[in-house]
């Protein structure tokens, strides 16, 4: 699906979608529990749909009711079942480790960049605790049930084998010890973990990179539990309303441990107007400046933030985002390609990128990289375009925000199918 949208000033007022990051984790929870539990999901997107799927493939009952999800969890594991994670690195890096704690064999597999992402510190720790893999990258098969004791994977790696394995080790018959060797990077990815797990009556002792986990445990279900909006994606958004006109997100906890809520602190640092109420955020322009971003805790803000440069005057530099090469693209390079392409100026180096913003954004087509944050930042970009933004490959949102371009529209957006 290609994608034309017409300059235009975007205003008013949504309510954020569910957070991905938070029902992948409560899904899975649900359907570890000692009973059904109904979760408050109202939208689901094509990742959501890969983690419920695999729940499904490995005995969970998953019935969406309209604006909710009642998971009635795992009674018995079907033999040898078949986890097909789509293109979500959380389903596949969450149920590797859950899957081998269930059962004694279990085949999964995925598409798009999906069987190139690293799982490489994630399976040599599986391994050394009793599972075996068929094949280096996916498509594979997991065979012999993972064992307890001491684990160790880096903290700078991925956070998703950190959660996995924190889903998992509780299920186990022995206590076991997880230890960062390196500091923890995202750890707010972590945070939300230990919060859904708390949820669920997991225990958990987290001290200084090591984490305790007694085995045997089982999660209690909380009956009725809401997935939290999402901040990942209402950084889109927010950032509309410093690019042209105040734009309002509701459902938006302050509380949350989600890592993308510091798109609030990382407005206000450009220079945009923003005023926090209760459960919403408004953000309203304001002349902006460029500055440095250390994008390491909130890599999926990076295309966004980009546009936002992109716009401010003087120089901004977003470092520590070597990691960002190894998502749904390579994101450096495809968010450097997206501004260079609407007229930016962009640099791109090995850990980094620079953009020089006053430069105007006159349009273009832009290549969606099949990455839904390329593809939603190119469309907030057009805001500020002088001519029309094509998108090619636009049916990328469909990964984590399937109604983005309604609601875009609903902001006043103009936007068409070509």
């Amino acid at each position: 699906m290609d994608i034309r949208i017409t300059p235009g000033t975007l205003s008013g007022e949504l309510r954020a979608i569910p957070s991905k990051s938070d029902a992948h984790r409560k899904l899975i929870l649900a359907a570890l529990g000692d009973c059904p539990t109904v979760l408050h999901l109202p939208k689901f997107s094509a990742d959501i749909q890969a983690t419920a799927d695999c729940l499904a493939a490995l005995g969970a009952k998953i019935d969406r009711r309209g604006q909710l999800v009642a998971v009635s969890p795992i009674q018995s594991v079907p033999e040898n079942p078949l986890l097909d994670c789509g293109e979500s690195g959380s389903t596949l890096r969450f149920l590797l480790p859950v899957a081998a704690a269930l059962c004694g064999s279990a085949r999964f597999t995925g598409r798009g960049r999906l069987p190139d992402r690293p799982i490489g510190e994630l399976k040599s720790a599986m391994e050394s605790h009793g599972v075996t893999f068929s094949a280096p990258k996916l498509p594979f098969t997991v065979s012999g049930k993972m064992t307890g004791g001491a684990f160790s994977l880096p903290g700078n790696v991925s956070s998703q084998y950190i959660t996995g394995l924190l889903l998992a080790l509780p299920l186990l018959g022995e206590d076991s010890v997880l230890t960062l060797t390196t500091p923890l990077q995202s750890a707010a990815y972590v945070d939300i973990t230990l919060r859904a797990l708390e949820q669920f009556q997991i225990q958990v002792d987290a001290q200084d990179g090591c984490y305790r986990i007694p085995g045997r445990q089982c999660c209690s279900s909380p009956g009725i539990l809401n997935v939290e909006g999402d901040w990942s994606n209402a950084a889109f958004f927010l950032t509309a309303g410093a690019l042209g006109a105040a734009v309002t997100l509701t459902d938006l906890d302050g509380t949350s441990p989600q890592g993308d809520k510091a798109i609030v602190n990382a407005l206000r640092t450009f220079g945009a107007d923003v005023q926090e109420a209760d459960s919403a955020v408004t953000v309203s322009p304001a002349p902006l400046t460029g500055c440095t971003v250390d994008i390491s805790g909130i890599p999926d803000a990076l295309p966004i933030l980009s546009v936002l440069a992109a716009c401010a005057a003087g120089t901004t530099r977003f470092i520590n985002a070597g990691r960002l090469r190894l998502k749904e693209s390579d994101r450096l390079k495809t968010t450097a390609a997206m501004l260079t392409a609407l007229g930016g100026n962009v640099e791109e180096r090995p850990d980094e990128l620079l953009i020089h913003g006053g430069t105007p954004l006159v349009g273009g087509t832009v290549d969606g990289a099949n990455d839904h944050r390329i593809v939603m930042a190119a469309a907030i970009a057009a805001v500020r375009c002088a001519g029309s933004v094509t998108i090619l490959g636009a049916e990328a949102v469909n990964k984590s925000y399937p109604s983005f371009f309604d609601d875009y529209c609903a902001l006043g957006g103009i936007a068409h199918e070509l």
